[in-house]
């Protein structure tokens, strides 16, 4: 099937410093200046992926033309991935161009490398979504996983990468930061997404059951055991066994794990009979599974076995503004048809500035809660909980423990830098004289913390 890329960009020289760009990329390249002439030859080609740039005539400057084009080439075509190109520091015209259907967004001035990323990305799942059965799952979504900061961005490249293997998966992350999640989308975008994704929670269950829960068990394998009962490990058979918090599995349960890993055979408790099963593994912890390993309290060996690849999950606190791009998901998600129609600017900045040691989970509470004693039509600070008293600072922490002295330094200097931003529109003067220090101090601070790009 032919690739079909159409950009959409007013400016001649930008427009073929993309043309030459996407040469050697395997796509039919189609150019448009405005709005109507990229409706016409969406109509006539339907390209699968469009690059936008907000700034159309007759409103080069501003972004109603661009949004207005947007609307309606998602009406023609809802299944084509539309990225839009803005400017540096306008990240909430782009965060509305997200929740109005975009895909994705890349800011000026274009930095080739990462839009090349984000335009093969978009094809790929353009073609994910072609090719997948009914059944598959695949959304819009992609499966629900929010984020367009770029450390989540490289997880949903890696998640690419993974499910067309059926390699054993780690997925290493704090509590609340989505691992069940990421687990989800593997398993869907995987050749076995026609069979089920069976979860075992090895922390939920004492150790005498979780055997059982594992490998089922014959009957009068025990007192109670009144008939033969299967094991999750048999249901997975075909397709993908997920063992949620793997760092919590006893010692006895490892070793038992780590054969039938080995073997892909099990046996049922009190049975004699060696059973095939052919599953894919995925594993996830909040744990630091070096620590644990050093403690003894995790085998070395169930590691190399489980953790083939590792997907480290990132905490929301260093993804830049997906806070408030989650914050603003969940607001739409439990507010269907309520009078709230969004946040107070206040409310916008807190939500920036704050730490999220519960991270998506604690975020996803707090709006639901707020949604439940908003008074008016935007929650404020305050309703969400992130009111600041007179003399507070945010709490910086993390679920896994304390922070060190220079990773508290950073984390808070970090939201400040954000705050600041937040609070001038982006402006970096402003920004700089509200924080008391020189402009190149401050481009010096954005670029030690990555928020420069």
């Amino acid at each position: 099937m032919t690739k079909h890329l159409l950009i959409i960009e007013d400016n001649e020289e930008v427009r073929r410093q993309l043309q030459w760009g996407f040469f050697d990329e395997p796509y039919t390249v189609l150019t448009a200046t405005n709005a109507e002439e990229a409706l016409k030859i969406q109509r006539k080609t339907k390209p699968q992926v469009i690059t936008l740039d907000l700034g159309l005539p007759p409103d080069p400057e501003g972004y109603s033309e661009g949004t207005r084009c947007l609307t309606e080439l998602l009406a023609q075509d809802p299944q084509a991935r539309v990225i839009v190109v803005t400017g540096h520091h306008d990240m909430n015209n782009a965060l509305r161009c997200i929740n109005s259907g975009a895909c994705d967004f890349c800011r000026k001035p274009l930095n080739l490398e990462e839009l090349l990323v984000i335009v093969r990305r978009a094809f790929f799942l353009s073609e994910l979504r072609a090719s997948a059965p009914p059944a598959a799952g695949i959304d819009d979504d992609e499966h629900g996983i929010i984020g367009r900061s770029k450390i989540i961005q490289e997880v949903m490249q890696d998640i690419a990468r993974v499910a067309a293997s059926d390699a054993p998966v780690l997925i290493m992350g704090e509590s609340g930061t989505g691992k069940e999640l990421i687990a989800r989308a593997i398993h869907s975008m995987s050749s076995r997404n026609g069979k089920d994704m069976v979860t075992i929670n090895c922390g939920a269950s004492p150790e005498n059951l979780l055997e059982t829960e594992f490998f089922g068990h014959e009957k009068g394998a025990f007192t109670g055991a009144a008939q033969r009962v299967q094991g999750k490990v048999e249901y997975a058979d075909g397709g993908t066994l997920f063992l949620d918090e793997i760092g919590e599995l006893p010692p006895q349960l490892q070793v038992k794990l780590l054969r039938f890993l080995q073997e892909m055979v099990i046996q049922r408790v009190g049975g004699r009979q060696d059973i095939p099963v052919n599953v894919r593994i995925i594993a996830a912890t909040n744990r630091d599974i070096a620590v644990c390993i050093k403690n003894g309290t995790f085998r070395e060996d169930l590691y190399y076995r489980v953790g083939v690849v590792t997907i480290t999950l990132p905490p929301l606190r260093v993804r830049e503004d997906d806070a408030l791009l989650l914050g603003r998901h969940f607001l739409d998600k439990f507010n269907a048809g309520g009078k709230v129609t969004g946040f107070h600017p206040q409310a916008e900045q807190a939500i920036r500035a704050y730490g999220w040691p519960g991270n998506v989970r604690e975020l996803e509470n707090k709006v639901r809660r707020a949604l439940i004693f908003a008074a008016g039509t935007l929650i404020t600070a305050e309703e969400l909980g992130l009111e600041e008293k007179p003399g507070q600072t945010w709490a910086v922490t993390r679920s896994d423990g304390p922070l060190s002295l220079r990773e508290a330094r950073n984390s808070v200097e970090r939201q400040m830098l954000i705050a600041a931003l937040a609070r001038h529109s982006g402006n970096i003067v402003q920004a700089a004289q509200a924080l008391g220090i020189s402009r190149p101090t401050f481009y010096d601070l954005l670029k030690k913390h990555h928020l420069d790009t």
